[in-house]
């Protein structure tokens, strides 16, 4: 269980984004060529609300996620767990569908009550259900009970079986654009995974770089990679420095659905 809650990172951060948060130029598109040689945390910001996506995002898409690469900058002295057991997904395509919508406001009061959502309100991720829609992708049907978003869109919490949880809580983010037109993010969040008898946290660094295509299948591709920080609580964190201990480098290929 351990191992594949440690690839859900895209789901869990998919959709963070702030215009005021932009990234030193280059930076990020840099990091996604360096791959397997990053030292230390992006530069990114403390984040608030919600992420605002490109227009050309919105709709619902059917998402393959490949696992392309990975890599252990500190093996053999420290390993995160999972690791290993995480290369049987090496080049193993995972599809799950995912949404992006109109981005909600509420009327304060008592209760939260959604106002109709005009055609120019900013795009965002429906968090919920692309959380759950990828976590059962990789998890399976019946391992996963909800996911909710509580009440922040930068908490996140996934509720498994046997009373077990995985809570994500986004910290800090930049963006990018590029010369040729990719949309870049990158996000850092803690992960806290509970309810089993030894509890473990640590701090998660995930950076994509999106990009339109021609036609619609696929419509957009995406470069990911995922890295895993220790968390100040673990007894390897003097040791391991600033570098990551985990990094994980994905393919993702958007596909119209039919409701676009």
């Amino acid at each position: 269980m351990m191992r594949k809650l440690v690839i859900l990172s895209f789901c869990l951060v998919i959709g963070l984004f702030v215009w005021t948060n932009e990234a030193k130029a280059g930076e990020l598109a840099q990091r996604l060529a360096n791959f397997s040689q990053w030292e230390r945390l992006t530069s990114t910001q403390p984040a608030n609300g919600d992420l605002i996506y490109p227009t050309w995002m919105q709709g619902e898409w059917v998402v393959k996620s490949t696992l392309v690469d990975l890599a252990a900058p500190l093996w053999p002295d420290i390993i995160t767990p999972g690791f290993e057991g995480n290369r049987q997904y090496l080049n193993q395509p995972v599809s799950f569908k995912v949404k992006f919508v109109p981005e909600k406001t509420y009327i304060t009061g008592s209760k939260l009550i959604p106002r109709i959502v005009n055609k120019s309100a900013a795009i965002v991720a429906d968090r919920a259900y692309n959380g759950l829609s990828l976590a059962r992708a990789y998890l399976g049907e019946d391992a996963v009970i909800s996911v909710k978003v509580d009440p922040s869109p930068n908490r996140q919490i996934t509720t498994l079986k046997n009373n077990l949880q995985l809570v994500s809580i986004v910290a800090t983010r930049a963006i990018e654009t590029t010369p040729d037109d990719k949309y870049i993010t990158s996000e850092v969040f803690q992960q806290l995974f509970k309810g089993a008898k030894n509890p473990y946290f640590n701090i998660v660094e995930s950076t994509t770089a999106y990009q339109q295509q021609p036609t619609k299948q696929p419509a957009i591709i995406a470069d990911q990679v995922t890295a895993v920080y220790l968390s100040p609580q673990d007894p390897n964190y003097f040791k391991a420095g600033t570098k990551p201990v985990a990094l994980y480098k994905y393919k993702l290929e958007f596909h119209a659905t039919n409701n676009n």
